[in-house]
């Protein structure tokens, strides 16, 4: 009968399958069991982190419950300039910009890349080039070199200004100037002299900013260099340090630029300052008639008129 035949063995192949198949059950319980090799190698070979609740992949020391959490970055306290369009009482064209030196941001107005004749202000680089050219030279300034130096800077001493600017190459120290501050309006002037060198107000505050931050004089002298111009005196004491209160200015660093020019029948007055935070660039044309005084102080209004209430 049927219930009586005879049952088959299982053929080999069978056996084989049943095998591979049981093999298969144990390796992938032992990826399960901590600090299996089985585990690690399957980690390594697919890729495969400790994971976040969103899906977001973390590496396996940063999913530790023993790692501090990073800190959120706190938010700068704001620059004491606001970004706004200007509609002041002033003859003639004025620009201006503002560098923030903790990230390089440029506020200013909307023609800060128009450039203008820089005059005296360009001393603050001539000085800049020739003192970090010399220490790369493994050179030391004399005493009388330095005193000279000063003079350039705190009084803008023409005659010295211009022995100093031989010894850099003249035209090829702008053309430095431009290369390694970024400069990106300005230009050699077309008789190869400082005073007509072009420069916009967004290049002066980057000219202010590659002073502060080390480049122009390099290392050795930046300090030197920023402690002379906050002691610039006399005529040439004018614009946007003035804006601020009397305990602030001295440690504003600033090189102005002053100069009437008889072609163009214009007042060139063109002002740089260097804050802890900071630089700005503020420069005026005007008509030639309405004398020095007239720009330089609008130099100043104009940075009023960008404070913050409460500077």
């Amino acid at each position: 009968m049927a219930g009586d035949q005879q049952r088959r063995e299982p053929s080999p192949l069978r056996l084989l399958a049943i095998a591979v198949i049981l093999i298969g059950l144990v390796l992938a319980g032992l990826r399960l069991v901590p600090g299996s090799p089985f585990g690690d190698q399957a980690a390594a070979t697919w890729d495969v982190g400790a994971g976040t609740a969103d899906g977001t992949r973390v590496d396996d020391a940063a999913g530790r419950s023993d790692r501090p959490s990073a800190e959120p970055s706190p938010s700068l306290p704001p620059l004491p300039f606001e970004a706004k369009d200007l509609d002041l009482d002033i003859e003639g064209w004025y620009g201006w910009a503002v560098l923030d030196r903790r990230t390089g941001e440029i506020i200013g107005s909307k023609d800060m890349n128009k450039t203008s004749t820089t005059a005296s202000l360009i001393k603050s680089w001539i000085i800049a080039d020739y003192l970090r050219r010399a220490d790369e030279k493994g050179q030391t300034p004399s005493d009388a070199k330095l005193a000279d130096a000063t003079l350039v800077i705190r009084d803008s001493d023409n005659t010295r200004a211009e022995q100093f600017y031989n010894n850099v190459g003249r035209s090829a120290s702008i053309k430095r100037a431009i290369s390694m501050c970024g400069l990106t309006d300005s230009g050699v002037a077309p008789d190869g002299g400082w005073s007509r060198t072009a420069l916009s107000p967004r290049d002066v505050a980057r000219l202010g900013n590659c002073i502060a931050e080390g480049k122009a004089a390099g290392p050795e002298w930046t300090d030197w260099l920023l402690n002379e111009m906050r002691q610039v005196r006399g005529a040439g004491d004018f614009g946007i340090r003035k804006a601020f209160p009397a305990a602030e200015r001295k440690q504003i660093a600033i090189k102005n630029g002053w100069i009437d020019r008889t072609q163009e029948q214009e007042m060139h007055i063109n002002c740089l300052a260097i804050g802890d935070t900071w630089t700005m660039g503020v420069m005026v044309q005007y008509p030639i008639e309405l004398g020095y005084d007239y720009g330089m102080k609008n130099c100043q209004k104009i940075t009023e008129a960008l404070l913050r209430p409460g500077v």
